[in-house]
């Protein structure tokens, strides 16, 4: 609260202030000019301070409550002073030293009493002029007009003032300097703005040092702000005057001011005594640690030597090869930008390249099954043309046993026997021709020749699939379908920067690239038929035959040696596949030995198909399986017909019934071409227990015993593998065969008795068709049944027989 109040104080106040502390130092300088003159010359004339009363006012401890009658005394005085003439030596040396007085210089009691008593002397005279334009007025009434114009407008008119207004303190400390109206008005303007911008100034020192004014008395906050203010700066080091005032504040407030400088200590000028030993010391240790120094910065220039030598290093390698990763990332965003467009175009073609194919293959599906279901019609209409056995009493006159209209049955089967024995015919007339007619057997021909309108209309199916396959690419550049060009591409990438072509797998990739082009060129591939081409000499196998094979030693694990097998894998064996499960006519002995010879090639040269885990190895073999067995269930059919039938050799049954059987040993021997690519166990199942023991072993039962016999025991037994009995340890034979063995020596035991009472020369055959099947049963390793018969039949030649098997 004390602080807000000094702050609070009116400029007016400081005025006041100052002016007393200026009467003060003016009473102490009137003292010392007193005493100087009294001691220079006692005569001399008072100093005109007293005269004027002006000790009076400083002497009152409250200036402001008797401001109003110092002030009159003050003007009364120095009207009475003004009266008196004045001489002297202070006087005239005064009076010299007015125009020496320097600007901004406080004149003493001397000069202002010289100065008032010059202007005295200047009205005297008349030669005093007012600065007031106006006559009739006086320096009071227009100091009283100017403190007047402070509260009034400057708009309004100047009022004539008959009444002697009271002086500001202002105009009478003025009028005791000398200083008139013009003098008094530059005075207040000049004071004015000292007062203005002394107060701005001990408003700010006054918020610096708000802490010491309030460690003192309440009593004493006027003295100890100013004293705080004004302690540390002169008056006239902090305004520009020459002059310097004592500091504010009472004697008591000035000796209660705090000292707040540090003393400075006088350095001693003791020193140590130096001595020869010291120096060396000191000497020794500077040296030391220079050393110390110099080793570090050695130290730490070699590492800075050899930073820069690494840095040089770096920065030529990368010099030298910042070239080629430029020609790198070239190439590498060439090839992206090509695989890109690659596969946008296989990703529209692909699905028309898969559509042809579906059509070649559904084409070849319907003139395989055409056929197949053509002999099964011609095995149904002879065996019901030789049957014996009707049921028509059951039937409705019109219907046959099955069914059917017998009318238009009846049609059909003219028309199917018809072109059947037509068929037959060519067949005969084409062996004929050939000379192979004596060793032809009834049964053992294919029957797949077609008509000229089924030949026709699959030339010409055949012919718009290949028209279609080549309209395929016919709108793209021969880059991104030709095998060689893609080729190429992929063979500069691998030569000029191998690791980032191992790194992106390309060899794991170009496989199924190259799928749907190999495809395209293997439509009409099929190995069944005779003028197939072999994939191995086509443009595809020859254009990558050699790719990724340097002169430079390979990598283990390098994709692209398996790059042609990984082909076949993938291409080859799912078309043979399709083929096996649709195409393939197990009864076709030609058909057969192709499938056998292609897929027995794949096994031997592809190292790739012969691994169990393959998966398109699996779907092969299991597609072969699967045909096998619908044949053996669809097609193999063996009638059944009494002997007295079977003696006439020329007869329609007879003839149907050699036919059929064999056709049965015909599929036993394509059956068993297999050998070596399925398993012996699957191959045994097949052929021996659901062909020869369920179906051919009926028919030996049903015919004739003796040469007859015996030539199609020897047919049977040429189908066997040689390998089944290279390996059997004992005397016994596969377990399979045991039935068939039983009929061997049944068959030797028939010749024999049915020899007893013939000719020597009918015994002598049959003894040779004993040892004949005797030499059947070692062949296949029954060993067991051949010493039985031999034994029987008191053949010595046994050990011959056996070693001649």
């Amino acid at each position: 609260k004390e602080t807000e109040e000094v702050f609070k104080v009116k400029k007016s106040s400081y005025s006041k202030k100052i002016v007393k502390q200026l009467k003060k130092e003016y009473k102490e300088d009137l003292e010392k000019s007193k005493v100087r003159t009294e001691a220079n010359s006692p005569t001399d004339v008072e100093p005109p301070l007293e005269k004027a009363g002006l000790i009076k006012d400083i002497n009152q401890e409250d200036g402001t409550a008797n401001s109003e009658q110092g002030e009159e005394e003050m003007e009364v005085e120095s009207e009475k002073e003004e009266e008196k003439p004045k001489a002297g030596g202070a006087f005239s040396s005064a009076l010299s030293s007015l125009n020496v007085l320097r600007p901004g210089e406080i004149p003493d009691a001397a000069f202002i009493h010289a100065a008032r008593k010059k202007r005295q002397m200047a009205r005297e005279l008349g030669d005093f002029t007012p600065v007031d334009s106006e006559p009739g007025k006086s320096r009071l009434v227009r100091e009283d007009e100017n403190d007047a114009s402070d509260d009034e407008d400057d708009d309004e008119k100047r009022r004539i003032v008959f009444t002697v207004k009271e002086k500001s303190q202002r105009q009478k400390i003025a009028e005791e300097i000398g200083i008139e109206g013009s003098d008094d008005e530059a005075l207040g303007a000049g004071e004015q703005d000292e007062e203005l911008s002394r107060w701005e100034q001990e408003q700010i020192r006054k918020g610096i040092n708000i802490p010491q004014a309030r460690i003192c008395q309440p009593a004493e906050v006027n003295n100890l702000y100013y004293q705080n203010t004004y302690q540390t700066l002169s008056y006239g080091s902090s305004y520009g005057i020459p002059y310097t005032y004592a500091a504010y504040g009472s004697s008591e407030a000035k000796s209660q001011k705090t000292d707040n400088t540090v003393p400075f200590k006088t350095p001693s000028n003791e020193m140590t005594p130096v001595t020869i030993d010291l120096v060396k010391k000191q000497l020794k240790d500077r040296l030391d640690s220079m050393k110390e120094l110099h080793r570090a910065n050695r130290q730490q220039y070699e590492k800075h030597q050899q930073s820069r030598e690494d840095s040089t290093k770096a920065i030529e390698r990368l010099e030298g090869s910042s070239g080629g990763i430029g020609e790198q990332y070239k190439f590498l965003q060439e090839m992206r930008g090509y695989v890109q467009d690659l596969l946008e175009c296989f990703s529209e073609k692909v699905p028309l390249i898969n559509e042809l194919e579906s059509a070649m293959h559904q084409l070849y599906k319907q003139r395989a099954s055409r056929l197949v279901q053509r002999r099964q019609d011609d095995i149904k209409d002879e065996s019901s043309e030789f049957s014996s056995h009707s049921n028509k009493a059951l039937m409705a006159p019109n219907l046959d046993s099955f069914g059917r209209d017998r009318v238009l049955y009846r049609e059909q089967v003219k028309r199917r026997t018809a072109e059947r024995e037509a068929r037959r015919a060519r067949r005969r007339q084409a062996r004929e021709q050939t000379g192979k007619m004596a060793d032809h057997l009834e049964g053992l021909s294919s029957d797949d020749e077609e008509t000229s309108t089924d030949i026709t209309n699959f030339n010409m199916e055949r012919d718009r699939i290949l028209k279609e396959s080549s309209k395929i690419f016919e709108d793209v550049l021969e880059s991104f379908y030709s095998i060689d060009c893609i080729k190429s591409q992929f063979e500069a990438w691998r030569s000029k920067y191998f690791a980032s072509y191992k790194d992106a797998y390309i060899g794991l990739c170009l496989p199924k690239l190259f799928n749907p082009l190999i495809r395209l060129q293997l439509l009409i591939w099929t190995p069944l038929e005779g003028k197939c081409r072999d994939f191995e000499t086509m443009l595809w196998f020859e254009s990558l035959l050699f790719y990724g094979c340097e002169e430079q030693e390979q990598e283990k694990d390098d994709a692209d040696i398996s790059l042609l097998p990984t082909i076949v894998e993938r291409v080859i064996l799912p078309k043979l596949t399709v083929i096996s499960e649709n195409i393939w006519d197990p009864f076709s002995t030609t058909q057969t030995s192709r499938m056998v010879a292609m897929v027995q090639k794949l096994v031997d040269g592809y190292p790739s198909v012969v691994n169990a885990e393959n998966k398109n190895t699996q779907m092969l073999l299991k597609a072969l399986l699967l045909r096998m067995r619908r044949t053996l269930d669809d097609d193999v059919f063996m009638p059944l017909y009494p002997k007295n039938i079977l003696e006439n050799k020329n007869s329609g049954p007879y003839l149907f019934f050699q036919r059929q059987f064999w056709s049965s040993v015909k599929l036993l021997g394509n059956f068993l071409q297999w050998c070596g690519i399925l398993s012996n166990k699957t191959l045994q199942e097949l052929s021996i227990d659901g062909l020869l023991n369920r179906y051919i072993l009926m028919a030996f039962q049903n015919s004739e015993y003796g040469d007859d016999s015996i030539k199609k025991a020897q047919s049977v037994i040429a189908c066997f593998p040689k390998q089944w009995f290279a390996n059997l340890k004992g005397d016994k034979t596969i377990s399979q065969l045991e039935n068939f063995c039983r009929y061997l020596v049944h068959l030797a035991d028939t010749i024999y008795r049915n020899s007893i009472g013939c000719s020597d020369v009918e015994k002598r055959n049959a003894r040779e068709n004993i040892k004949q099947i005797i030499k059947l049963l070692a062949s296949i390793r029954a060993l067991d049944h051949a010493v039985a018969v031999a034994n029987d039949h008191n053949v010595k030649e046994l050990k011959i027989l056996i070693e001649g098997k």
